[in-house]
This record gives structure tokens, sequence and C-alpha cells, in this order.
């Protein structure tokens, strides 16, 4: 067997794989340094999926230029060439997802602060772009896919019939995310009064994290028919009302400017807490020991307003110590009347 006619097939494609090895490299060190400078936010996401499947590709590319230049079968070349043409068309089906889901979550994490991913998309880019690469396969392979259609429609009626609840959370899912009124990362209550962060929305439940380190699952249906208070909508800042009571042989007008020095204080050192905001204080009651008040404070997020209270509670406490401010404990007077006569 003559095998110098074989050298400069096996010397081309190594030349291939060698190019795809360089190419990778060039990806991987300076175009990547070269993205990081410039202003396209995705490019980085581009070159990063990319960079993956070059080997690959460059593989298969050599193994269809060293069989386009030996002698076998035409048959058996036809063959090996649709196996590789479907290798390729897999390779990028798994590609393009993965790029999508990347695009996906760098436009969720840059647009909207939401810097984890959702999985209900990640599910659906998945189902879309593997389904293309699945009709692709099949028109490579010459099989007629009306029969599949039909079977498939069919199937997802029956299929649709025995789900319902699942494909109703699945919708109900999509509609969430769609209506962008809740997403992950808010800070959202329930009806039933448990609060929490948004943690995922996934094609069947939705998880909120409490502030007690646990989780909540939710049907996506059942949540979307629900009440929910949103405190991220239409802003992250919120008012918090502290109700504070003194004693009615207070001066008020000193009570007013000493706890708004303390509330204007706090606003500006504490990390929840909005510096530009100015405190209000609005008398609203006279109780039955006390006269009473509340002192509204703005802050940054709602999961952080319980120690943004307790500080503010622990710091006025202090001040009304140090300026003889009286907070007045629960007092009843009873007078006992003795009956005519008796002694």
């Amino acid at each position: 067997m003559d095998w110098s006619k074989y050298l400069f097939p096996i010397l081309f494609s190594l030349g291939i794989l060698l190019g795809a090895i360089i190419l990778r490299l060039i990806l991987s060190k300076y175009l990547h340094r070269l993205a990081e400078r410039t202003k396209i936010p995705w490019d980085e996401v581009i070159i990063e999926v990319l960079k993956n499947y070059i080997l690959f590709w460059g593989l298969l590319l050599a193994i269809h230029v060293f069989l386009s230049f030996i002698e076998i079968p035409a048959h058996i070349f036809r063959l090996i060439n649709k196996g590789l043409l479907i290798l390729f068309v897999l390779s990028l089906a798994l590609s393009g997802s993965r790029l999508l889901i990347k695009l996906v979550d760098f436009y969720l994490a840059h647009k909207t602060g939401i810097s984890s991913r959702i999985t209900l998309i990640e599910i659906f880019l998945k189902i879309t772009v593997y389904s293309i690469a699945f009709i692709a396969v099949l028109h490579l392979l010459d099989i007629n896919i009306a029969p599949f259609i039909t079977t498939f429609g069919i199937a997802g009626l029956a299929v649709g019939l025995a789900l319902k609840d699942t494909l109703e959370n699945f919708f109900s899912g999509i509609h969430i995310l769609m209506a962008r009124q809740i997403k992950p990362g808010d800070f959202i209550r329930l009806e039933s009064g448990e609060e929490g962060f948004v943690e995922d929305i996934n094609w069947r439940t939705t998880t909120i994290k409490t502030q007690q380190n646990n989780l909540i699952i939710i049907p996506n249906a059942k949540l979307a028919q629900s009440r929910i208070l949103n405190y991220h909508l239409p802003m992250e800042e919120l008012s918090v009302l502290i109700n504070v009571g003194v004693s009615y042989d207070s001066d008020l007008e000193r009570v007013e400017r000493i706890t708004l020095e303390v509330a204007k204080e706090l606003m500006k050192t504490h990390p929840a807490g909005v510096p530009d905001f100015e405190p209000l204080l609005r008398y609203h009651t006279f109780g039955d020991f006390s006269i009473n008040f509340n002192v509204i404070l703005r802050c940054k997020e709602a999961g952080a307003r319980f120690q943004l209270i307790h500080d503010f509670i622990k710091k006025l406490h202090r001040r009304y110590k140090e300026e003889g401010i009286v907070i007045p404990y629960p007092i009843r007077t009873v007078y006992l009347r003795n009956p005519e006569g008796e002694h």
C-alpha cells in the first residue's frame, strides 16, 4: 500500500486542527482581553461559548476534509459525512442553547438587576432549540417529519389532558415572568403574611426564601391567583412607620425636635437608611397613658427594615433617657370608697 498518497490529506487535516487550536487560543486570550475593553456588553458571552466548541468543530471539519481526499466508496462517504453533519447540528444546538441562556441571563442581570437565572426561561429556550435541532436531524436522515408532527399532536393532546395542573403551572409561570410584576430578587409578602425573597421561578413552582432562611414553595398557578405585596415595586425604597408614645407632661415641640435629630442622624449613618430623606413625625392619638405619634423613616429595601427599626429604637431610647423624656408605663389608679358609716 502506498501511504504517500495519504500524506497530504493527513497534513492538511492536522493543519485544520492546528488552526482550530490557534483560534481557540486567540479567543481565550487576545479577543477576550479586547472584549473587556469594548463597550459591547455581550461580546464576552459569545466568545466564552464559542471557544468551548471550536476544537470539536475543527475535528469534524478535519475528518470531512481527510475523507474528501482519499478514495472510499461513495455510499460510505455519504454515510460518514451525514454522521458528521448530525454531530455538527447537535453541537450547534448545545452551543446555541447555552449562548441564548447566557445572553438572556446577562440581559436580566444588567437591565433588571436579577443576577440569578430563571429556570423556566432556561427550560423554554432549551426545548425550542432542541426541537429545531431534532427536526433538522430528521431532515438529514431523509425521514418525513409529517407523521411525527401528527403523532406529537395527538400525544400532546393526551399529555395535556393528563397533566392539566402541570401545564397550568407552566403557563402561569410564563405569565408571571411576562407581566414582570414578580421576578427573582423581589421581596414579597404572601396572603398568608409570610415574607421573603423570590429565589426562582421554574416550570412548576416559585421558590421564596424567608428571612429565617427557610424555603416556601408555591405552585405557579396559585401564586398567579393570589394577592401579593411586592416591596420592590414601583421601587425598592419604602417608608417605615414606627409608633412611639411619650408622657403627657412632655414638651411636644422638644420631643419632636429631639426625635427628628435622632432620625436624621440614623438616615445618614445607617447602611439601610436613605441619606437624603427627611424623616417625618406626626402626632396622632391621645392614648390612655401617653401621647402617641409615628416616626416615618426611609429604608433602601424591605429586607433591611427590621434592622433599621431595631437601631432606631435603641438610639431613641438612649437619647430620651439622656434628655429626661419619659416613655410612660401603663398605670391605673384605683380609688376605693368606703360606705357611709363604715370606718
